[in-house]
């Protein structure tokens, strides 16, 4: 008879406690659903996506500015656009000068072997800086380049010596010999533009080589584009 007591007495505790963990639960689930039922999600935050890149200028420069000062040219770079008769002072992508030009009898085309006429293409630097030329200031170019010479080389049109002496010149930034066959002597110079006059040399206005003499030192890079 105890025994039995005992039993029912701990299977009615469980029973019991049963039934209060049941009543908890619903109780938690009712103030939960109760709780969240007055809240106003908040809308997610867009994610706003980089912004995109400017595009790459198509030009040497990327805005204008013809007023530019002189004396805030540190880092020019001179564009000669032969077709156009065009020549471009270039400062940090800006354009600060843009002066008309002449050139030889034979304009179109690279420069091949000397007396040909033609102004020669591609990537050249100033050399030297003659403030007494003939026509009136003058800013030698590095022509021919190592690269002219290595092609002239190749192809048998100078002979080794030659070669040496036109690399030697560049790499001192001196005025490279003109008494070979890829011949030189190319100046930008003045002495005016009004029509091509010159033997292969790039001219300009008595101002305008006034101005590029005050601001261009050796070293200077100039593109020359056909």
């Amino acid at each position: 008879m105890e025994v039995r007591r005992r039993i029912l007495w701990r299977i009615g505790l469980h029973l019991f406690c049963g039934a209060l963990v049941g009543a908890a639960l619903c109780s938690c689930s009712f103030y939960q659903s109760l709780f969240q039922s007055n809240i106003t999600p908040r809308p997610h935050a867009k994610v706003q996506p980089p912004p995109a890149a400017p595009p790459e200028c198509e030009l040497p420069y990327c805005s204008v500015d013809l007023d530019f000062p002189l004396f805030l040219i540190s880092n020019p770079k001179i564009y000669v656009l032969k077709e156009q008769r065009r020549l471009w002072l270039i400062q940090d992508k800006t354009l600060v000068r843009d002066f008309h030009i002449a050139l030889g009898p034979n304009p179109k085309g690279d420069k091949y072997f000397r007396g040909d006429g033609r102004t020669p293409e591609g990537e050249y630097f100033v050399c030297s800086k003659n403030s007494s030329s003939q026509f009136y200031k003058s800013l030698g170019i590095n022509y021919p380049s190592p690269r002219n010479a290595e092609s002239a080389l190749s192809c048998g049109m100078i002979p080794y010596n030659d070669y040496c002496s036109i690399k030697q010149a560049n790499d001192v930034m001196r005025l490279p010999p003109s008494n070979t066959a890829l011949g030189g002597q190319i100046f930008i110079h003045g002495g005016g533009c009004q029509k091509d006059w010159t033997l292969g040399c790039i001219a300009v206005q008595n101002s305008a080589i006034e101005e590029l003499f005050s601001v261009v030192q050796p070293g200077t890079p100039v593109f020359i584009m056909p």
